[in-house]
């Protein structure tokens, strides 16, 4: 009987070592919300690209399709029609249209989480400190009936 319940220390072990896992390991419940919440950043990003490439749609067709918008641009680029004269005022900026942002990268980023390594030494301190006790306790238990 005396010898069963030092399996304790190792049952400590090995439940210290699935409890740090769950939480804190490379599959645990830390990592799963760190990739949640990269997966929120994408999604949010692809949202973005995508209102970028429907304005960039609407802006390739007006120029395929509409001439009005071709003089538009063809005169703030200092174009202008045959029978348009132009007064150019040297030093006034010009009313160029800013281009439309290309979006941003975003990258994914690695979960943080605890190595097995260190897990597993953990675990075995653990169980090791659940031994040592159970084996002080022994010895003075010992000591105090003789």
């Amino acid at each position: 009987m005396r010898m069963i319940k030092y399996l304790i220390a190792l049952w400590t072990a090995v439940a210290v070592y699935a409890m740090v896992s769950v939480f804190a390991g490379a599959m645990g419940l830390s990592a799963y919300e760190e990739l949640r919440a990269e997966r929120e950043k994408q999604q949010t990003n692809m949202e973005t690209l995508g209102l970028i490439n429907k304005e960039l749609e609407n802006s390739k067709d007006a120029l395929l399709y509409d001439r009005d918008t071709i003089a538009v641009y063809a005169r703030e680029l200092g174009f202008g029609a045959k029978d348009e004269k132009f007064i150019r005022i040297v030093g006034l900026g010009g009313s160029r249209k800013p281009h439309t942002a290309p979006g941003r990268i975003v990258t994914a980023v690695k979960p943080v989480s605890m190595p097995d390594r260190i897990i597993s030494i953990i675990s075995i301190c653990a169980g090791l400190a659940v031994f040592a006790g159970l084996l002080v306790s022994d010895v003075l238990n010992f000591r105090s009936d003789t």
